[in-house]
């Protein structure tokens, strides 16, 4: 009879430890990450929802502040109110929105060892200014070349600046001045190829940013305002910038062959960071241009919507042009 007993408790647990082999190898390899994933994809669409909301509640009350300034009766103030409230209750919707993102992203940054999140300012991977190393891949033309030569030195770093559309002449102090100063493009003389969202066999996913196509060694430019992040490299992105805005998103300047700024750095916009290069994991060179809503990847959204937003129209161009 026990041995019976002991027979049957056996095999139940064979089937079961079976049944259990079965259910694990029904779960696709990287399942977590792709839940993490999913779940972060959520948190931004979410996060700009809120943001385009807040952004409509304040036009619409800048316009009708506006309107009531040339009427004899004012806008009563209880309207006035309501509309400040539900705009302040959308802006703070998206700042919790964003902290949610940013402490589930920083974790997984932070576990994976993305150098944004464990050496920002670059010491680890030997990739501050003064010891960034010459291009490794792609050559510059006789004219390029000459230019960031040129450009390098002190003497000519405020020539470069004046010599970049719209606001290149204002210095670091200018940035003070805040978010009024005008935003420009990343780079001059690009065009336009992989672009946000687009699949291919480059990525594991989806492409995070909008890349333009520029021979190694062409400037690179902040578009806003704002204060150097990180500057990093070593891993796919190869020499990279990341810069805080502040309206709090962040611009991210990838693959680079040179870095000209530190950590903590005011910039202002048009204020050269570096120059262009295929750094990292690249078929050759360009700048990748990223915006996202943390420092870290997953925060991604549309690079060119975010430009127009700030007055800057990105024209596509062509090789050549």
């Amino acid at each position: 009879m026990r041995r019976e007993h002991s027979a049957r408790h056996s095999a139940a647990a064979t089937f079961l430890a079976a049944a259990l082999l079965v259910a694990l190898a029904a779960v696709p390899a990287g399942a977590g990450s792709d839940a993490l994933r999913e779940r972060a994809a959520r948190v931004v669409r979410a996060h700009e929802q809120a943001r385009e909301r807040a952004d409509r509640l304040r036009a619409a009350h800048t316009d009708a502040d506006a309107g009531t300034a040339h009427t004899a009766e004012p806008r009563p103030d209880v309207a006035a109110g309501a509309a400040d409230t539900e705009a302040e209750a959308a802006e703070r919707r998206r700042k919790a929105l964003r902290a949610e993102l940013w402490d589930l992203l920083w974790t997984r940054a932070r576990d994976a060892g993305d150098p944004v999140a464990v050496d920002a300012s670059g010491q680890a991977g030997h990739c501050t200014p003064d010891r960034t190393p010459a291009p490794a891949r792609g050559r510059p033309s006789k004219r390029d070349g000459a230019a960031a030569r040129s450009r390098s030195s002190a003497r000519d770093g405020a020539a470069a600046r004046a010599a970049a559309p719209r606001p290149a002449a204002r210095t670091e102090a200018g940035t003070r001045a805040g978010a009024a100063a005008a935003w420009t493009a990343p780079t001059r003389g690009y065009w336009l190829s992989a672009g946000y969202a687009e699949r291919g066999s480059r990525w594991a996913h989806r492409h995070t940013g909008q890349d333009f196509a520029v021979p190694t060694g062409t400037p690179v430019y902040a578009v806003g305002p704002g204060v150097v992040r990180a500057t990093t490299c070593g891993d796919g992105f190869g020499r990279q910038v990341l810069v805080r805005h502040p309206d709090g998103y962040f611009t991210q300047y990838a693959h680079l062959s040179r870095i000209d700024v530190r950590k903590g750095q005011r910039v202002g916009p048009g204020r050269r960071l570096g120059l262009s290069g295929a750094t990292g994991n690249v078929t050759g060179p360009h700048l990748h241009f990223e915006v996202r809503i943390t420092p870290y990847m997953g925060s991604a959204v549309p690079p060119l919507e975010w430009l127009r937003r700030k007055a800057v129209e990105v024209v596509p161009g062509a090789p050549g042009d």
